[in-house]
């Protein structure tokens, strides 16, 4: 391999620059690395934008122009492990607020119909705990949220 690490290609149709700005303006550790244009020889008139090569909280993305022939659907997701209940509303308010779709257990869709999974870390620990009634009530409590709420989560394993 010529590169440390994967790079993962997003699909749009024709929104490719504007989905590389959009996450880079999301997360931290971001930025635009390259935008690359069509030549006379195609696809696509020349000079349009075909990728857009990104680093999004510090993962290697590229945005390819490829056309409708494919969409995004749940079988793919990102999951955004959080800190704190604080970080789990910044994402999953910023994503909701510029045209996301809500779903369950804390998976959203954003704008370009791309899932995540924000999720606070510390559920991870609830719902794998060794006492299977504490890790059952917490993953009831989850399986009746949309939004994760830790709060809310810790209660439910604490049996409140």
């Amino acid at each position: 391999m010529t590169a440390d690490g994967f790079t993962t290609c997003l699909w749009f149709d024709g929104q490719a620059e504007e989905a590389a700005h959009y996450y880079v303006s999301i997360f931290k550790n971001s930025r635009i690395v390259r935008t690359g244009r069509t030549t006379e020889a195609g696809p696509g008139p020349a000079g349009s934008v075909l990728v857009v090569e990104f680093v999004a909280n510090g993962q290697k993305f590229v945005a390819l122009n490829g056309g409708p022939q494919f969409t995004f659907d749940e079988a793919i997701s990102f999951q955004i492990l959080c800190a704190d209940q604080g970080e789990v509303d910044h994402y999953w308010n910023r994503f909701q607020e510029d045209g996301g779709e809500a779903g369950p257990c804390g998976w959203i869709k954003d704008r370009f119909g791309l899932s995540w999974q924000v999720v606070p870390s510390r559920l991870i620990d609830l719902i794998d705990d060794p006492d299977p009634e504490k890790a059952a009530r917490t993953t009831r409590a989850m399986l009746q949220m949309s939004k994760l709420d830790l709060p809310a989560l810790e209660k439910a394993y604490a049996g409140e």
